[in-house]
Protein backbone atom coordinates (compact mmCIF):
# COMPACT_ATOMS: atom_id res chain seq x y z
CA UNK A 1 0.00 0.00 0.00
CA UNK A 2 2.83 2.08 1.13
CA UNK A 3 6.01 0.76 0.12
CA UNK A 4 7.37 -0.83 -2.88
CA UNK A 5 10.14 -3.71 -2.90
CA UNK A 6 11.10 -3.47 -6.80
CA UNK A 7 14.34 -2.48 -5.85
CA UNK A 8 14.93 -4.30 -2.87
CA UNK A 9 18.57 -6.34 -2.90
CA UNK A 10 19.86 -8.39 -0.01
CA UNK A 11 23.26 -9.70 1.43
CA UNK A 12 23.23 -12.69 2.89
CA UNK A 13 26.26 -13.24 5.26
CA UNK A 14 26.85 -12.54 7.95
CA UNK A 15 22.94 -12.92 8.26
CA UNK A 16 20.32 -11.99 5.78
CA UNK A 17 20.06 -7.61 5.59
CA UNK A 18 19.10 -5.24 2.54
CA UNK A 19 17.87 -2.42 1.25
CA UNK A 20 14.93 -0.99 -0.48
CA UNK A 21 15.67 2.21 -2.04
CA UNK A 22 13.34 4.52 -3.09
CA UNK A 23 10.97 2.54 -0.39
CA UNK A 24 7.81 4.97 -1.44
CA UNK A 25 7.13 7.35 -4.35
CA UNK A 26 8.38 10.85 -3.51
CA UNK A 27 5.10 12.62 -2.76
CA UNK A 28 4.10 9.82 -0.19
CA UNK A 29 7.70 10.02 1.52
CA UNK A 30 7.27 13.90 1.56
CA UNK A 31 3.97 13.64 3.27
CA UNK A 32 5.57 11.58 5.87
CA UNK A 33 7.86 13.84 6.35
CA UNK A 34 5.87 16.74 6.57
CA UNK A 35 4.06 15.01 9.79
CA UNK A 36 6.63 13.02 11.35
CA UNK A 37 6.07 14.19 14.82
CA UNK A 38 8.11 16.74 16.71
CA UNK A 39 10.84 16.14 19.06
CA UNK A 40 8.75 17.14 22.41
CA UNK A 41 6.48 13.84 22.08
CA UNK A 42 9.90 11.70 22.25
CA UNK A 43 11.38 10.23 25.29
CA UNK A 44 15.23 9.92 26.08
CA UNK A 45 16.54 6.51 26.23
CA UNK A 46 18.47 7.72 29.21
CA UNK A 47 15.70 8.77 31.27
CA UNK A 48 13.59 5.31 30.49
CA UNK A 49 16.78 3.36 31.63
CA UNK A 50 17.76 2.03 28.19
CA UNK A 51 21.40 1.81 26.57
CA UNK A 52 22.25 3.96 23.88
CA UNK A 53 21.54 7.80 22.93
CA UNK A 54 18.38 8.35 20.96
CA UNK A 55 14.76 9.03 21.90
CA UNK A 56 11.96 7.23 21.07
CA UNK A 57 8.60 7.32 20.93
CA UNK A 58 6.25 3.77 20.42
CA UNK A 59 3.61 1.96 21.62
CA UNK A 60 5.93 -0.24 24.07
CA UNK A 61 8.14 2.66 25.61
CA UNK A 62 5.89 5.47 25.94
CA UNK A 63 2.01 3.99 24.43
CA UNK A 64 0.18 7.10 25.83
CA UNK A 65 2.01 9.19 24.16
CA UNK A 66 2.32 7.52 21.23
CA UNK A 67 -1.41 6.73 20.66
CA UNK A 68 -2.11 10.55 21.47
CA UNK A 69 -0.12 11.29 18.28
CA UNK A 70 -1.62 8.59 16.02
CA UNK A 71 -4.71 9.02 16.87
CA UNK A 72 -4.40 13.03 16.08
CA UNK A 73 -3.02 12.58 12.65
CA UNK A 74 -4.57 11.11 9.95
CA UNK A 75 -2.25 10.28 7.81
CA UNK A 76 -0.51 8.35 10.61
CA UNK A 77 -3.18 6.65 11.36
CA UNK A 78 -3.98 5.13 8.27
CA UNK A 79 -0.76 3.64 8.46
CA UNK A 80 -1.16 2.36 11.35
CA UNK A 81 -3.64 0.47 10.90
CA UNK A 82 -1.98 -0.57 7.48
CA UNK A 83 0.58 -2.01 9.67
CA UNK A 84 -1.52 -3.52 11.86
CA UNK A 85 -2.81 -5.70 9.29
CA UNK A 86 -2.09 -9.37 8.19
CA UNK A 87 -1.84 -7.94 4.47
CA UNK A 88 1.11 -5.93 5.99
CA UNK A 89 3.07 -8.83 7.71
CA UNK A 90 2.37 -11.42 5.29
CA UNK A 91 3.58 -9.24 2.17
CA UNK A 92 6.73 -8.55 4.07
CA UNK A 93 7.01 -12.77 4.45
CA UNK A 94 5.96 -12.96 0.72
CA UNK A 95 8.46 -10.24 -0.41
CA UNK A 96 11.44 -12.44 2.21
CA UNK A 97 10.04 -15.99 0.54
CA UNK A 98 11.08 -14.29 -3.51
CA UNK A 99 14.81 -13.11 -1.58
CA UNK A 100 14.96 -16.86 -0.97
CA UNK A 101 14.55 -15.84 2.68
CA UNK A 102 11.03 -19.16 3.77
CA UNK A 103 11.05 -17.90 7.34
CA UNK A 104 8.11 -20.88 7.30
CA UNK A 105 5.26 -18.22 8.45
CA UNK A 106 1.83 -17.91 6.18
CA UNK A 107 -1.23 -16.49 6.72
CA UNK A 108 -3.30 -19.13 8.45
CA UNK A 109 -7.10 -18.53 9.25
CA UNK A 110 -7.91 -18.31 13.31
CA UNK A 111 -9.70 -21.42 13.62
CA UNK A 112 -6.57 -23.42 11.70
CA UNK A 113 -3.69 -21.81 13.93
CA UNK A 114 -5.86 -22.80 16.91
CA UNK A 115 -5.60 -26.30 15.66
CA UNK A 116 -2.16 -26.32 15.06
CA UNK A 117 -1.38 -24.91 17.87
CA UNK A 118 -3.24 -27.57 19.98
CA UNK A 119 -1.71 -30.34 18.16
CA UNK A 120 1.39 -28.51 18.33
CA UNK A 121 1.44 -28.29 22.19
CA UNK A 122 0.05 -32.39 22.24
CA UNK A 123 2.94 -33.48 20.12
CA UNK A 124 5.34 -31.26 21.52
CA UNK A 125 6.68 -29.74 18.42
CA UNK A 126 5.14 -25.73 17.66
CA UNK A 127 4.85 -25.59 13.94
CA UNK A 128 5.38 -22.02 12.34
CA UNK A 129 1.36 -22.32 11.21
CA UNK A 130 1.00 -21.93 15.39
CA UNK A 131 2.16 -18.73 15.43
CA UNK A 132 0.82 -15.38 14.99
CA UNK A 133 2.64 -12.64 13.87
CA UNK A 134 1.85 -9.05 14.64
CA UNK A 135 3.50 -5.68 13.76
CA UNK A 136 4.43 -2.19 15.32
CA UNK A 137 6.54 0.63 14.97
CA UNK A 138 8.71 3.09 16.54
CA UNK A 139 9.26 6.92 15.73
CA UNK A 140 13.13 7.36 16.42
CA UNK A 141 15.57 10.30 16.45
CA UNK A 142 19.15 10.86 17.19
CA UNK A 143 21.36 13.67 17.30
CA UNK A 144 24.32 14.17 15.07
CA UNK A 145 26.55 14.71 17.81
CA UNK A 146 27.40 11.15 19.84
CA UNK A 147 24.00 9.82 19.20
CA UNK A 148 24.42 6.04 18.86
CA UNK A 149 23.10 2.30 19.17
CA UNK A 150 25.97 -0.22 20.96
CA UNK A 151 26.53 -3.72 18.30
CA UNK A 152 23.50 -5.90 19.15
CA UNK A 153 21.00 -8.45 17.71
CA UNK A 154 17.26 -8.00 18.44
CA UNK A 155 15.09 -9.13 21.09
CA UNK A 156 14.49 -13.22 20.38
CA UNK A 157 10.98 -12.35 20.06
CA UNK A 158 11.41 -10.19 17.41
CA UNK A 159 11.09 -11.62 13.06
CA UNK A 160 12.20 -8.94 10.86
CA UNK A 161 12.99 -5.33 11.55
CA UNK A 162 12.58 -2.50 8.48
CA UNK A 163 14.97 1.05 9.51
CA UNK A 164 13.46 3.46 7.29
CA UNK A 165 15.21 6.63 6.95
CA UNK A 166 13.06 9.81 7.29
CA UNK A 167 15.40 12.59 6.12
CA UNK A 168 14.90 15.05 3.54
CA UNK A 169 17.20 15.27 0.14
CA UNK A 170 20.37 17.03 1.10
CA UNK A 171 19.68 17.58 4.55
CA UNK A 172 21.83 14.97 6.80
CA UNK A 173 26.26 14.94 5.63
CA UNK A 174 27.16 11.70 5.44
CA UNK A 175 30.08 12.58 7.27
CA UNK A 176 28.41 12.60 10.02
CA UNK A 177 27.70 9.11 9.74
CA UNK A 178 25.04 7.80 10.95
CA UNK A 179 25.10 4.56 8.81
CA UNK A 180 23.42 1.05 9.85
CA UNK A 181 26.71 -1.14 10.53
CA UNK A 182 26.67 -4.49 10.03
CA UNK A 183 28.76 -6.42 12.16
CA UNK A 184 30.44 -9.67 12.82
CA UNK A 185 32.43 -10.27 16.53
CA UNK A 186 36.26 -10.34 16.25
CA UNK A 187 35.89 -13.07 18.99
CA UNK A 188 33.83 -16.19 17.99
CA UNK A 189 32.44 -16.56 21.57
CA UNK A 190 30.09 -13.42 20.51
CA UNK A 191 29.20 -14.92 17.52
CA UNK A 192 25.76 -16.43 19.21
CA UNK A 193 23.88 -14.22 20.53
CA UNK A 194 19.98 -14.63 20.74
CA UNK A 195 19.08 -13.30 23.78
CA UNK A 196 20.52 -10.32 22.33
CA UNK A 197 23.23 -9.30 25.16
CA UNK A 198 24.86 -5.74 24.34
CA UNK A 199 28.58 -5.67 23.00
CA UNK A 200 31.07 -2.63 22.44
CA UNK A 201 32.09 -1.15 19.64
CA UNK A 202 35.48 -2.75 19.68
CA UNK A 203 34.45 -6.41 19.73
CA UNK A 204 33.27 -5.76 16.22
CA UNK A 205 34.18 -5.26 12.58
CA UNK A 206 32.42 -3.51 10.34
CA UNK A 207 31.45 -6.14 7.35
CA UNK A 208 29.16 -3.41 5.30
CA UNK A 209 27.65 -0.15 6.36
CA UNK A 210 24.13 1.00 4.53
CA UNK A 211 24.75 5.15 4.47
CA UNK A 212 22.16 7.02 6.00
CA UNK A 213 19.97 8.60 3.26
CA UNK A 214 16.80 9.30 2.23
CA UNK A 215 13.59 7.18 0.91
CA UNK A 216 15.22 3.89 1.82
CA UNK A 217 14.70 1.09 4.21
CA UNK A 218 17.24 -1.30 5.49
CA UNK A 219 15.30 -4.84 6.21
CA UNK A 220 17.08 -7.67 8.47
CA UNK A 221 15.77 -10.76 9.52
CA UNK A 222 16.47 -11.41 13.53
CA UNK A 223 18.94 -14.06 13.90
CA UNK A 224 21.63 -15.65 16.44
CA UNK A 225 24.22 -13.42 14.93
CA UNK A 226 22.36 -10.61 13.75
CA UNK A 227 24.86 -7.93 15.02
CA UNK A 228 23.89 -4.52 13.57
CA UNK A 229 24.75 -1.18 15.17
CA UNK A 230 24.58 2.71 14.70
CA UNK A 231 28.15 4.40 15.62
CA UNK A 232 28.91 7.42 17.55
CA UNK A 233 27.91 10.15 15.03
CA UNK A 234 30.52 13.23 14.93
CA UNK A 235 28.56 16.22 13.73
CA UNK A 236 27.31 18.90 15.67
CA UNK A 237 24.62 19.71 17.79
CA UNK A 238 22.89 22.17 15.84
CA UNK A 239 22.65 19.11 12.72
CA UNK A 240 19.30 18.24 12.08
CA UNK A 241 18.53 14.76 14.19
CA UNK A 242 18.87 11.46 12.32
CA UNK A 243 15.35 10.37 12.12
CA UNK A 244 14.01 7.25 11.41
CA UNK A 245 10.87 4.64 11.26
CA UNK A 246 11.47 1.53 12.58
CA UNK A 247 8.86 -1.63 12.24
CA UNK A 248 9.00 -5.08 14.36
CA UNK A 249 7.00 -7.78 13.05
CA UNK A 250 7.45 -10.23 15.84
CA UNK A 251 6.22 -14.16 17.08
CA UNK A 252 3.74 -14.39 20.01
CA UNK A 253 1.48 -17.30 20.44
Amino acid sequence: MFFNYDHLHFLYEPFPIGMAKPLMDESTYQEFLDHFPALERFDDYKKIGRPGSKHTLSEKENPRAFNDFIRSDPLWREFHRWIKSDAFVYEIMDTLKQHHLDLGYQYVPPARRLLHLLTGIASGRLSPKAARLRARFEFSAMSAEGGHLNPHTDAPSKIVTLVISMMREGEWDSAFGGGTDVNRPKDDSFRFNQLNRLARFEDMEIVHTYEYSPNQAVIFVKTYNSWHSVRPMTGPSTAPLRKTLTINIERFV
